[in-house]
């Protein structure tokens, strides 16, 4: 038996141009219609197994609250049909269920009775509650006085000591410090080999990577694809750069790469959301007219999997006679430290001479091991002279990327150790 059936869901919403344009409807004699439809969901289907957790990608605005909520029994779809079988704990949003007038414990048995549960049932698992929320004397206090923090620790121990089958969670825990996230997922482990099931919505993907057996990616109301967590991240960060192509969550190989390239306009940077505060300097007798992140396939990121192969990518065209110019990427925090990157002179490679109008591209490929978190990409073109390092064109922190990782980093980066381990008699 599936713990959760979802069966050509679809939640229609009617929008109006103006409350008078409602009012019109609802007198029209002939019932003309003044509204639009709009659709949070459209034709979706999916099942979880018992013991499954499975995570809900997809930008905002892709319809994933609105499910989640369908499946938590907070709204009614206008089509299809929903079944859950067991009994269902969500937390659907900070403090939601909860009285802000009500003091932490009232609002425990509040909050566990809107989920369907008796006071004896609250009662038997109420220490646990309180310990796993950790907010000592304040359990007292009204929870409008409470702290972003101290409500969704609250929230979420109510939710997941009240021994549901189902657990549903909406971005509720990026609120959470990191050693309450812990605990969060260490109960998301113990849920999973108990064979109840996690209903996971987040924008944190390495979340996803490390948690979920399987996701599905919404998009525009739709579901866009379904697979493993690997797979389907790759499908979000397609569309968070706007190239599509889905095909049974299997990633997609791009010609957009060698398309781009043989165009006389540089397109690259049109794939990508760029800094506004570039820091852009040099002498002009080279530009760095175009560039980009992509992956192996040749489709622009914007996020990057830890130890996957990414390529960074740059044409430039010249403007005077250059011999071996050194073309040249790096990769800095959002506090302007430098953390990786190299160029042509530090690998030794000979670039050879250019003249003007001529235009080359510069590929580095490799993989970045770096920590989670988000970085900058500078780029630039110089020369070594014999009064010095002649800038002919940087660009600093052009463009953003975000990285992730399925598995826990120590420190800046990976370094993607071998340990053997040997029982000595």
């Amino acid at each position: 038996m599936t713990a959760i059936t979802v069966d050509h869901l679809t939640k229609i919403y009617h929008l109006y141009d103006s409350p008078t344009a409602r009012l019109k409807e609802a007198l029209h004699p002939l019932r003309r219609k003044y509204h639009h439809d709009f659709y949070a969901l459209n034709d979706i289907s999916f099942s979880v197994e018992p013991g499954e957790v499975l995570g809900i990608i997809g930008k905002n605005g892709c319809g994933k609250s609105t499910l989640l909520k369908i499946l938590a029994g907070v709204l009614t779809p206008t089509i299809g049909a929903v079944t859950v079988n067991g009994n269902v704990s969500a937390l659907l949003e900070l403090g939601g269920g909860f009285n802000p007038e009500f003091t932490g414990l009232e609002n425990v048995y509040f909050s566990s009775a809107i989920m369907g549960y008796t006071r004896e049932q609250v009662e038997k698992n109420l220490d646990n509650i309180l310990a796993f929320a950790d907010i000592g004397d304040f359990i007292q206090q009204p929870v409008k006085i409470y702290s972003s923090g101290m409500y969704v620790r609250l929230a979420f121990a109510v939710a997941i000591n009240v021994d549901p089958d189902v657990l549903i969670v909406d971005e509720a825990l990026s609120v959470g410090d990191i050693a309450f996230q812990a605990k969060c997922y260490k109960k998301f482990n113990e849920f999973r080999d108990a064979g109840k099931t996690i209903l996971f919505v987040t924008h944190g993907l390495d979340a996803v990577l490390r948690y979920c057996h399987r996701a599905i990616v919404l998009h525009n109301g739709a579901k866009v694809a379904e697979g493993s967590p690997k797979a389907m991240v790759d499908a979000y960060k397609r569309i968070l750069v706007n190239c599509y192509g889905f095909d049974d969550a299997e990633p997609v190989k791009s010609a957009v790469v060698d398309t781009l390239e043989k165009t006389d306009q540089p397109q690259w940077k049109s794939l990508f959301t760029l800094n506004p505060n570039i820091l852009e300097y040099g002498n002009e007798a080279a530009e760095i007219i175009d560039y980009g992140i992509f992956d192996a396939h040749g489709s622009p990121m914007t996020t990057i999997i830890s130890n996957d192969l990414s390529v960074v990518r740059m044409r430039v065209r010249f403007r005077q006679t250059i011999h071996e110019p050194i073309f040249a990427f790096a990769i800095k925090d959002l506090k302007g430290a430098e953390l990786i990157g190299t160029n042509t002179f530090y690998e030794q490679i000979e670039t050879g001479t250019f003249n003007p109008d001529d235009e080359v591209s510069v590929t580095f490929t490799q993989t970045m091991r770096l920590q989670v978190g988000a970085y900058t990409l500078s780029l630039g073109c110089t020369k070594h002279e014999s009064d010095g390092l002649t800038v002919f064109h940087r660009l600093y922190d052009l463009l953003l990327f975000e990285v992730i990782s399925a598995k826990t980093i120590f420190g800046l980066f990976d370094v993607n150790s071998s340990i053997d381990i040997r029982r000595i008699q």
